[in-house]
């Protein structure tokens, strides 16, 4: 097989359009020409070389966004070294579960932590920048291939201990062209980049488009709404693109500052992570505004996306799109045969923007590939005539009532349409009659009352009667992970206890 070597966008770009603004860190207010944005890349090189590190080790961080996340980030791939963005929300009793996976040889953070594993010592991430801007570039280093690992990122563990994805240099490049056709990112683009640097959608979706491009990426310390607002319709900032999770549009939504009408130089809001009902995509559109669902996974990047057409955003509202052209897509049943349109079945992905595997656990390839290279995403999806995949749900969250599955997102996307409800979380529960029937926690909307028989009613206007919950709890707010994906497996445990 051919080899084929690690991409350097930045390496291009400071030849082809040096004097064009890379970046800016919003938190430090610096910015970076390509020229300059490659140069410290160079002189963070000569850093890593000066503390001893080399091809495979790895470097971890946990620290809030950054450029200078970035600049490391690209040095270690020009080294051949291994990039860890760890979860800063994550509690003393499970970080170091992480380090003692990852094993790394240096931890930059912005606060110290005292329990590192053995053979890891800790920098602060503001020395980092300090010290490598002191030094010369470093000489170049030959490239490394591009089916190394290059970076490690941790599944957020909405089933459980979270597991380290192994992303690859062709991984990077492929999720980039695959969001930059589907996006429509050009050499103007000019991303505004506030999700954080430890998920996929942080270090991958809102960084290396516009990277690969030539184009701009702002990078904020964290997603704060009215901020966010702010900068959407700065003139001087002139953001094209916007990548968040749904819940993030939802807090845009809620800000007091919230005025869509100034956002004029944006393409779009790109949505991921989440299931993003079709009544929220509307409610956008119907204000001017392009909400762009797509698909994806830590362990496939950017894999499916809709088009910027008005039209047919409105009229597909719910879909997550087609696969992008670094991707196939199948949807196959239990037996991996592929289904017809129309019906339900598991999403497979085979293409460069697929992972190598997770660290430390070779056995989970087994269970996560098919024997020919396809990964299992556990998602169930269906297709329509135009080839358009809706996710209609997670196949470990499918439960049977009566002997019918029943997918709970197709059960929320419905209650997600009634006015008085802001989040819902359904799941199964057990029941003696009908072995599982549904449960649905529900957030109420701003100044809204909840009613368990209107809500009833409304679910048996739109979807069949065994698919109606049986039960509605009202909660003030629903167990999130830090990308903001409902923990269901939290609610299952307290249903069962309970039960």
């Amino acid at each position: 097989m051919q080899e084929f070597f690690c991409p350097d966008p930045v390496a291009l770009h400071a030849r082809l359009r040096p004097d064009s603004l890379a970046c800016v860190d919003l938190a430090s207010d610096c910015r970076w020409t390509y020229r300059e944005l490659d140069t410290d890349i160079q002189r963070a090189v000569a850093l890593l070389h000066h503390e001893g590190i080399d091809k495979g080790d790895r470097i971890a961080v946990l620290a809030r966004n950054s450029v200078y996340q970035i600049i490391l980030q690209q040095a270690l791939m020009r080294l051949g070294a291994i990039f860890v963005p760890l979860n800063w929300r994550l509690s003393q009793q499970e970080l170091p579960h992480l380090l003692k996976d990852c094993t790394p040889t240096i931890l930059y953070t912005d606060d110290e932590v005292s329990d590192l594993p053995p053979g890891c010592r800790s920098h602060s991430l503001v020395s980092f920048a300090s010290e490598f801007a002191a030094l010369d570039p470093a000489p170049r280093c030959l490239p490394h291939s591009s089916s190394d690992t290059c970076i490690i990122l941790y599944t957020s563990g909405t089933s459980g201990m979270p597991k380290g994805a192994q992303l690859t240099a062709q991984f990077l490049l492929a999720t980039a062209m695959n969001f930059n056709v589907l996006g429509e990112v050009d050499t103007g683009c000019i991303f505004l980049c506030d999700t954080p640097m430890f998920h996929v959608i942080g270090i991958v979706t809102q960084i290396w488009p516009p990277m690969l491009r030539g184009g701009t990426f702002i990078v904020s310390p964290g997603f704060d709404a009215e901020k966010t607002n702010d900068r959407l319709s700065d003139p001087d900032f002139g953001v094209t693109h916007y990548f968040c999770v749904p819940q993030m549009a939802e807090a845009l939504r809620q800000a007091p500052n919230f005025e869509p009408e100034g956002w004029t130089k944006l393409k779009a809001l790109f949505t991921g992570g989440a299931p993003n009902p079709a009544a929220h995509i509307r409610w956008w559109l119907e204000r001017g505004v392009r909400m762009v669902d797509g698909y994806g996974m830590t362990e496939t990047g950017t894999t499916l996306g809709m088009p910027l057409s008005r039209d047919l955003l409105y009229s597909k509202a719910g879909a997550a799109g087609l696969p992008g052209p670094l991707t196939t897509v199948r949807l196959v049943d239990e037996d991996d045969q592929d289904v017809p349109d129309g019906e339900p079945g598991e999403i497979l992905v085979f293409g460069l923007n697929v992972i190598a595997g997770y660290w430390n656990l070779p056995e989970e390839r087994k269970g996560s590939f098919t024997e020919d290279g396809w990964i299992r995403t556990g998602d169930i999806g269906r297709r329509d005539e135009d080839g358009y995949i809706t996710i209609v749900d997670r196949r470990k969250d499918m439960f049977i009532s009566g002997g019918e599955n029943v997918y709970p997102v197709e059960i929320e996307a419905v209650l997600l349409e009634h006015p008085a409800v802001r989040e819902v979380a359904v799941i199964g529960v057990p029941d003696k009659r009908w072995g599982e029937v549904g449960r649905a926690y529900v957030v109420a909307a701003p100044g809204q009352e909840l009613d368990q028989e209107e809500l009833a009613r409304h679910c048996q206007s739109f979807i069949a009667r065994y698919k109606v919950p049986k039960e509605f709890r009202f909660v003030d707010k629903l167990p999130r992970t830090g990308s903001g994906k409902v923990i269901k497996y939290v609610l299952r445990k307290e249903a069962l206890e309970v039960h």
